[in-house]
């Protein structure tokens, strides 16, 4: 026999494993500097760093006593969840292959601009899609000083190469256990908000360096910095995280239906469509739903290729959106 390096194969997902797996709990704190390099890494201040809404994110205009913290924020408390993937006993799957499918952000208050924060996780769903596993993870987070519940988040994520797991062809598995939300539950309907023109357009020019940027502030996952890994996972080069995507597309609205208050954000539930490269336009399409004033549709689009990259919908308070001049 040669000496030639051998491929083994993955073995499959022994679900029962999975689900009956227990995460310790994790602790964090954080900074007011660390809130700033997040709105730099998804692009305060990138056009006009004297603007005074994007400023505000990253510094105190006109004695302004805090920065303000975009509610996307709170996506970094999860990220050291990828890493614990691989620490699943029974979860098989090839790191190179895992995509990000849809994200839900639930805040219960208004995020501080420095707080130490303990999160806990559970593994919430596990389905098996024939040539992918989907995942689903649940965090909770709560401020330790003053033991307050934060957020509520869930992750969904696909590993290609992962399904067929199942015990028989005809009956794939399926398992889901969610935590009930405080808020009403909306979807994305994308026909509807293609019928009429959106409420608000935001345009933004990505850096060709974003990505390596918004990885300072945590997600080190190498296929967005290093070329080989994005090649190896079938893209040209490196791609910008879906996460930066999504804090692109919420500062927009923030921006457009908020009057730049990050704390009307309710909830955040959005879906990854595509990828994003660093140096294209990404373009921000918002509506109102109607007969609901607190709810917006959303979805962005590359400018460059007309890819649609992201959809959700946000759940605002107050009950009013406010048509934004700024």
């Amino acid at each position: 026999m040669g000496m030639e390096e051998r491929r083994h194969p993955i073995p499959p997902i022994v679900a029962e494993e999975v689900l009956t797996h227990r995460f310790p709990e994790d602790d964090l704190s954080y900074t007011e500097k660390d809130v700033a390099l997040y709105a730099l890494g998804v692009g305060a201040a990138a056009v006009d760093p004297i603007d005074p809404v994007e400023l505000s994110y990253v510094y105190h205009p006109n004695g302004q006593k805090f920065i303000k913290v975009l509610p996307t924020f709170s996506v970094l408390f999860n990220n050291r969840l990828v890493g614990t993937f691989g620490d699943i006993r029974g979860l098989n799957f090839d790191p190179k292959l895992l995509l990000h499918g849809e994200q839900y952000v639930e805040i219960y208050k208004p995020l501080p601009t420095s707080a130490r924060v303990r999160s806990s996780k559970r593994i919430s769903g596990l389905h098996d899609k024939g040539k992918a596993a989907l995942i689903e993870m649940e965090l909770l987070h709560r401020d330790i000083d003053t033991g307050e519940l934060l957020c509520l988040q869930r992750t969904l994520a696909f590993l290609r190469g992962a399904g067929g797991f199942s015990a028989g062809p005809g009956n794939p598995f399926s398992f889901s256990s969610r935590t009930s939300s405080q808020f009403p539950a909306i979807s994305f309907n994308e026909k509807e908000f293609d019928a009429t023109p959106p409420d608000f357009e935001f345009e933004d020019q990505i850096r060709p360096n974003q990505a390596l940027l918004y990885r300072l502030s945590g997600d080190m996952n190498p296929l967005h910095s290093d070329p080989k890994f994005a090649a190896d996972a079938g893209f040209q080069r490196p791609i910008l995280h879906g996460l930066c995507t999504l804090g692109y597309a919420v500062r927009a609205i923030i921006r457009c239906c908020c009057d730049g208050d990050p704390t009307r954000i309710a909830t955040i539930s959005s879906r990854f469509l595509h990828h994003v490269y660093p140096g294209e336009t990404l373009v921000t399409l918002m509506k109102k739903e109607q007969g609901e004033s607190s709810q917006i549709s959303f979805k962005c689009k590359v400018k460059e290729r007309g890819k649609v990259v992201l959809s959700g919908t946000v759940f605002l308070r107050n009950n009013t959106i406010h048509h934004s001049k700024l």
